[in-house]
């Protein structure tokens, strides 16, 4: 137990704040600990609160008399129904429990007060700086407005967004019998409701729509009186007909709260002055609690107050992350939930279910096998077979699964040839199941390679090896389907091996670059590019064009046209990287232009049974860059021209990019143009567990699923996924040679005696 940590101000008397007073006081009696709270101790904003399982083990361990409190308190329930279009889609298994905010509080202030602690209603906190100087530790639980994150924000260093949609908290006085979904599609816009039971006669209503539609439906006129009673009317079915009451209810537009440091000398930020995550994946009073409990638990572990501030910081960001970036995507899917609403009924229901990517496939079955089975049934998947497995014909090209080998340079070519290397590389992915495997970028010219060891597709040497690499897929692995990435490296050539240092330009032997416009790929390192003129526009067109014809002869299946990650066609696309004033720079349709005339020549040499894909960068992940607005326009513009699908990433194209990592984060960008414009999509990036690949496809998020470093951990990726779902049917078969292999090896003994006898 840290020494010292005898005096104890806790700013905000919500449940994050008194919980966090309640566990440091059980700890240590004799501490002294205060909360400030301005408003009276029945004030309260909000209606319902939600805690999970995992939550309420934590209170459990942590303090059982507050854990029974709850217990008697709470209302669960299993299910959840989504309505849409007067159609209801129930899913079962989901496991909640509620109980009124209110009484929440009741029971804390309840222990506060049986502990001993100070509770100090009506009465505004001295600043933290003030209570810093007398007491050991000040606890700041005073909200997304936190006072005391911004009168420390330069060593806290919060980050506020604020989002599309405007909501508002409501309450019903009668109790939903699940947590309902309904979509109520208005003259002015979709609208959606909220709502779940938190105790036996009433339940929390939230109304959401996004901003345009929130005006254009006059709420931004109306009294909170008027919006109750109009949102009641829109809703009335799912009401009842009843009425909906406010309690300081008001319109909000949510706000993500991010800060780079959660403490400050002796005072800590906990729930939504640390920071915030949407409302519809149920996080805020959860994250709270679960931060009180952290902190507890590291002030009476740590040998002092810095370590200790240290420690909760440490455990506690990663989990606060991952929810924040679960409920980022079930934010943007809301926003964009009118994207969605011509899916079919369960795909619908689906796809909601599993917007933040913590429900997926795999745990909905668990959770309700009759409902995702319908799902799986309305997207065509033949009985037991996972959506993954399911074909996808383009144009005369049907690919017997989902899963795509993505794109991979090797840096491992001589003079653009393809080497045993790439036989063997390409070969063992081709023989792992995989309905399509894609070449690295394949260059069209020497001068638009990226380094010495990229290959290149413009000359007989190369064209040969390629058909050797080509001859062996459909060989020795019938049904794989292998298609050839064209590109053409602009300003970022001319560099060294990626593993010898990765976009530096070459000691020796560079060549010149060419781009859009002459800026170099990093102010003083890369060469400056020179700006094409008409003349090289039409060389390299040309170039293009004559590795088509190549690639014709070679006998891929399918081709794709590279214009992402900062390459030379995507330099044209991005307004970071094209300031040319001329017809082929400017508005969008103007930086188009070039990389459209490319397609077109190349897609004039390619025969038309055979499908051609666009790889493009959906952001920039820059100010002023590509946006996704912009990125459905292109992929709009390149299906008119007769791309059959679009594989969306993003990214790469200048250095100062700064992306949201994390799991299958590119995968809203593929979701977006699919939804938007209604055509197939390949959806790449941190794509890693077939049960995510299986979640994207039924959710309408992906017609194909590139995966890049899982094969190459695993060039089997596929036959494994398979094996591992117990499925064994022609979307996955494996080569007749390995067929010995396609169960998983026994481990050691696990059914050895167990002992009946213990003898002291």
């Amino acid at each position: 137990m840290p020494s010292g940590t005898t005096r104890i101000a806790v700013i905000g008397g919500g449940p994050g704040g008194l919980y966090a007073a309640a566990l440091l006081k059980r700890l240590d009696p004799a501490r002294t600990v205060t909360v400030w709270e301005r408003n009276a101790p029945d004030d309260t904003f909000g209606f319902g609160v939600v805690l999970s399982d995992e939550t309420l083990g934590g209170i459990e361990h942590a303090d059982p008399v507050v854990y029974r409190a709850l217990q008697a308190e709470f209302v669960r329930w299993d299910d959840i129904d989504i309505i849409h279009r007067g159609r209801t889609q129930t899913s079962g298994g989901h496991g909640f429990a509620a109980l009124g905010r209110r009484r929440l509080l009741e029971i804390l202030q309840e222990r506060c007060r049986s502990l001993g602690v100070r509770l100090r209603f009506r009465e505004q906190a001295p600043p933290a700086a003030e209570l810093a100087a007398t007491h050991d530790l000040v606890i700041a639980a005073d909200g997304v407005h936190s006072a005391t994150r911004e009168a420390h924000a330069d060593a806290f260093r919060p980050t506020v967004t604020t989002h599309r949609n405007r909501y508002i908290w409501l309450a019903a006085d009668f109790a939903l019998d699940a947590f309902r979904f309904e979509i109520a599609e208005t003259e002015h816009g979709v609208m959606q409701l909220h709502g779940y039971p938190f105790s036996a006669g009433a339940s929390t209503v939230i109304v959401e729509m996004r901003e345009e539609v929130w005006r254009a439906a006059g709420f931004g006129t109306m009294d909170t009186a008027a919006s109750t009673e109009r949102c009641a009317k829109i809703f009335a079915d799912a009401l009842g007909g009843r009425p909906l009451r406010s309690n300081h209810s008001s319109w909000l537009t949510f706000r993500t709260v991010v800060n780079a440091h959660w403490s400050h000398g002796g005072t800590v930020l906990i729930g939504d002055a640390a920071h915030t995550a949407h409302f519809s994946i149920g996080s805020g009073t959860k994250l709270a609690v679960e931060d009180a409990l952290a902190l507890a638990a590291c002030v009476e572990e740590q040998q002092d107050l810095p370590a200790a501030l240290t420690a909760y910081e440490t455990e506690r960001r990663p989990v606060v992350e991952s929810t924040q970036r679960a409920a980022a995507a079930s934010l943007r899917w809301f926003e964009e939930i009118g994207t969605y609403v011509d899916q079919a009924p369960r795909q619908f229901a689906f796809n909601l279910l599993t917007r933040s990517r913590r429900v997926t496939h795999d745990n909905l079955r668990l959770r309700d096998a009759d409902f995702t089975a319908a799902v799986e049934e309305e997207f065509g998947c033949a009985p037991g077979t996972p959506p993954m497995f399911t074909p996808l014909r383009l144009r005369g090209l049907e690919l017997r699964n989902r899963i795509v080998v993505s794109p991979m340079d090797m840096y491992s070519a001589v003079d653009g040839v393809p080497a045993d290397f790439h036989l063997v590389h390409l070969g063992a992915r081709a023989l792992g199941g995989a309905g399509l495997v894609m070449t690295e970028m394949v260059c069209v010219s020497p001068e638009g390679r990226i380094t010495p060891g990229c290959t290149g597709l413009y000359t007989p040497e190369q064209a040969a090896a390629w058909t050797r690499i080509t001859g062996f897929v459909h060989e020795s692995a019938p049904g794989t389907a292998i298609g050839i990435q064209l590109g053409h490296s602009g300003r970022k050539g001319s560099t060294k091996l990626m593993r010898d240092g990765i976009d530096q330009p070459l000691d020796t032997g560079n060549w010149p670059l060419s781009a859009a416009s002459p800026i170099p790929y990093e102010e003083g390192v890369n060469q400056v590019p020179h700006a094409l003129d008409r003349a090289g526009l039409d060389v390299i067109r040309a170039q293009f064009a004559a590795a088509a014809r190549h690639a014709v002869t070679c006998d891929f299946d399918l081709l794709e046209l590279h214009c992402a990650h900062g390459y030379l066609l995507s330099g044209f696309l991005s307004p970071l990287t094209n300031r040319r004033t001329d017809a082929y720079g400017g508005p969008l349709p103007n930086r188009l232009r070039f990389p459209l005339e490319v397609f077109d020549a190349v897609r004039a040499e390619w025969p038309d049974d055979r499908p051609m894909t666009v790889r493009i960068s959906a952001t920039d992940w820059a100010d002023g860059g590509t946006t996704a607005e912009d990125a459905v326009e292109i992929a709009r513009a390149f299906v008119a021209h007769g791309a059959d699908a679009i594989d969306v990433s993003t990214g790469q194209v200048v250095p100062g990019e700064r992306p949201e990592y994390g799991r299958s984060y590119q995968t809203p960008y593929a979701d977006r143009i699919r939804n938007t414009l209604v055509v197939p999509v390949v959806a790449v990036g941190a794509i890693s567990s077939w049960d995510d690949a299986n979640s994207l496809l039924l959710a309408g998020r992906a017609d194909l699923c590139a995966l890049g470093r899982p094969h190459l951990y695993d060039p089997h990726w596929t036959l494994h996924a398979a094996a591992d779902q117990g499925y064994a049917g022609p979307g996955a078969p494996w080569p007749v040679p390995y067929r010995a292999g396609s169960r998983r090896p026994p481990a050691g003994r696990t059914d050895a005696p167990k002992p009946r006898l213990t003898l002291g």
